[in-house]
């Protein structure tokens, strides 16, 4: 049996000669935040007077980890628990998505999901529907509701009478725009997983944990 030496020079290891965990930023995610239970701290409120935002990007990791002794100290509000190191990276990366890709919203959105395990709701096969605005039941079933639009003169049985003109008010449900917004909400939170995946890799700051190059789908509401 021929043994393939190429293969197992490429497996990445850490410090210690151990081979790392390879997973997608995601699974990345729910690993440090609903596995190892990570702290989200987010920066200071921001200082109106020297215009600061809420993101700090991640020079700031950068620096804490070189200050900390490359340890990100998160977990100050933990009592007798350990969280792994590079769970501390990721949330402390996670806390300094910038303000261009949602800063503070976004890294709580991110954490929250991670927390559940659960992707945006890009509302999966919703399609608009014309649906009458109110239905009304009665001893012979559910009707949509009318409403007077108008009157007509119309000559019955030999005599004009004045009749109601009635039409069904209707709306589209779920409406375009709620699809929209939430397919863009998911695009957004995507953004924003690929600019944690980048500085987590181009840092080169985790120690057990490779970040593979897989991100969720772009567009999963579109026919592959």
């Amino acid at each position: 049996m021929k043994h393939d030496r190429n293969l197992h020079s490429r497996s990445p290891r850490n410090s210690h000669g151990r081979a790392k965990r390879v997973m997608s930023v995601q699974q990345a995610l729910e690993w440090a935040f609903r596995v190892e239970h990570a702290e989200l701290e987010l920066p200071e409120p921001p200082d109106p007077e020297r215009g600061q935002g809420f993101g700090f990007g991640l020079e700031y990791v950068l620096m804490q980890r070189a200050a900390l002794g490359c340890k990100i100290d998160g977990g100050q509000y933990k009592v007798g628990t350990y969280t792994h190191e590079d769970a501390e990276v990721i949330a402390a990366t996670v806390a300094g998505i910038p303000d261009n890709l949602g800063g503070k919203r976004m890294a709580i959105r991110v954490a929250e999901l991670a927390r559940a395990g659960l992707t945006p709701d890009w509302m999966p096969g919703a399609v608009p529907r014309c649906v009458p605005v109110e239905m009304k039941r009665n001893r012979h079933g559910d009707h949509a509701t009318t409403v007077v639009v108008g009157t007509e003169r119309v000559l019955s049985r030999g005599k004009w009478r004045t009749v109601e003109v009635r039409a069904c008010p209707v709306t589209y449900r779920p409406h375009p725009e709620q699809i929209i917004a939430a397919r863009q909400a998911y695009s957004d939170w995507r953004k924003a997983l690929n600019w944690v995946q980048n500085g987590l890799t181009i840092g080169g700051m985790l120690r057990d944990l490779q970040l593979s190059s897989e991100l969720p789908l772009s567009t999963p509401w579109k026919p592959r």
